[in-house]
């Protein structure tokens, strides 16, 4: 590894990028009594006794002369959902706090709300850091929600999900040269599909009904009206598809409803029918997340459309309003 005496800037704040850290919003009130803020990832933990924290502020921060007045600062830990709040407090020039709820801690601070963590602090040192301010705060109050944490790695956010111990990757020693071992990712959403839906095979039983209706009475219930071929085409990829008999047999129990167009409609009884299947599902959901928190539940959907999206054919949208005849 080299390492450079005079480290380019712009390759500098690259490799410091590659360290993750968590999000922060910054807030005082000014001299004039005005709330300010700011978004920063400078925070950290300075001491437990007494309780101090710090961060640091550019020297050229239009915020600067509002925080080297202060008396007061807060500094808040943003939680996952909040990537929006975090963007509306770095920009420039904006009036960060319209539209944003804010409560009222020591010496009147904004608080903001919904946050992993929030430190009300009385400032105590600030220090000369090169093109920064150092604040040094010694923490007065403070609250914590068990919420999974924004990121921030490698110039964009990230999400944080904890790795569970008790999984481990097969050994890629121990498979056949060119056969499937249990890391192959096929296999692995395969079986997890599988797996989820085996959960509802009771509730399907129970309405007479097997997973191909199921497909077609769930893409009807995100929009009706839809004709038998622009089923086909949404619940192909599954290797079902949608035939007369079963139209037929849907229609003599009540489910559906074709019309002189040959669109077929959900019936009360097959929006009622749908309501039950969509309660099963997410029952098997709740479970099959049971052992997940918030924040590993978003990323593991978030990384299984990133699958969807690159292996995408060209299928259509089963969000997409149906066409008019």
């Amino acid at each position: 590894m080299t390492m450079a005496a005079n480290p380019d800037a712009i390759a500098f704040r690259g490799a410091l990028g590659a360290f993750a850290t968590g999000v922060t919003i910054v807030t005082t009130r000014d001299g004039t009594g005005a709330d300010c803020g700011f978004t920063a990832n400078s925070f950290n933990s300075v001491s437990l006794d007494p309780p101090m924290v710090l961060w640091s502020l550019a020297r050229t921060s239009q915020n600067m002369e509002a925080f080297r007045g202060a008396s007061h600062f807060a500094v808040h830990i943003l939680a996952a959902d909040q990537e929006a709040l975090s963007n509306g407090f770095a920009k420039r020039g904006a009036d960060k706090f319209a539209g944003v709820e804010v409560e009222r801690g020591e010496g009147d601070l904004p608080l903001l709300t919904g946050c992993t963590a929030r430190f009300q602090c009385r400032t105590a040192y600030q220090y000369e850091g090169g093109d920064h301010i150092i604040f040094v705060g010694e923490v007065i109050a403070f609250d914590h929600e068990d919420r999974a944490p924004l990121l921030f790695h490698g110039g964009r956010y990230a999400m944080a999900a904890r790795r569970a111990a008790t999984l481990t990757a097969c050994d890629p020693g121990a498979q056949r040269t060119g056969s499937f071992g249990e890391d192959f990712l096929g296999y692995l959403l395969g079986r997890a599909h599988f797996q989820l839906y085996g959960r509802m095979r009771d509730s399907l039983t129970e309405h007479d009904l097997d997973a191909t209706d199921h497909f077609i009475l769930s893409v009807l219930g995100i929009n009706d009206g839809r004709t038998a071929a622009e089923i086909d085409g949404v619940i192909g990829y599954t290797g079902a598809h949608i035939s007369s008999d079963r139209i037929t047999s849907l229609a003599a129990r009540d489910i559906v409803r074709t019309d002189p167009a040959d669109r077929l409609w959900l019936t009360e009884t097959g929006r009622r029918t749908l309501v039950e299947l969509a309660a099963a599902a997410k029952a098997a959901e709740e479970d099959a997340l049971g052992a997940f928190d918030e924040n590993e539940t978003a990323l593991l959907k978030h990384l299984l459309k990133h699958v969807i999206r690159s292996t995408d054919p060209g299928l259509p949208d089963p969000w997409a309003a149906p066409e008019t005849p």
